[in-house]
């Protein structure tokens, strides 16, 4: 399973505002229980629980948040890279600016765990991470999601 697999052009934000972690994810989570047919409600509740088990801030300003579902049959994702840089209680205490949201199916195939692993291996390249946070439009920073450099 590839990021293309799982994130659509149309779900990549550049120059997002948000005033802080819980705001960030209710924004996300709206956006995508609109796509996923999902009550939000329930998707930033599974988002936030999950952040209360350990960040999923994993450094150099990334943040992977993540949360399962038994309705869904396909990961689904969305990537922002936000405007300016928030907290968000990462593993080495650095305000993130590049949030990839990952909702996944709950127990569906090993290859769904891929999409995360997929999304980290990625994200957590200093090259990748660096070209994202210059590319110059939604386009050219889906483009490196979804192929990378």
């Amino acid at each position: 399973m590839t990021i293309a697999d799982f994130l659509a052009p149309a779900d990549v934000l550049v120059g997002l505002r948000s005033q802080n972690k819980r705001a960030l994810l209710e924004h996300l989570s709206k956006r995508a229980a609109e796509t996923l047919a999902l009550p939000p409600d329930d998707l930033l509740a599974a988002l936030l629980h999950r952040e209360n088990l350990g960040s999923t801030g994993v450094g150099e300003g990334v943040a992977i948040p993540h949360a399962r579902f038994e309705a869904l049959t396909h990961p689904h994702g969305i990537l922002a890279r936000l405007r300016e840089p928030i907290p968000f209680g990462a593993v080495d205490d650095r305000p993130v600016d590049l949030v990839f949201l990952l909702v996944l199916p709950a127990g569906g195939p090993p290859t769904h765990l891929n999409a995360l692993a997929a999304v980290a291996r990625r994200l957590r390249d200093r090259d990748v991470a660096a070209a994202m946070r210059q590319a110059r439009d939604a386009a050219a920073l889906a483009a490196l999601a979804r192929e990378g450099i």
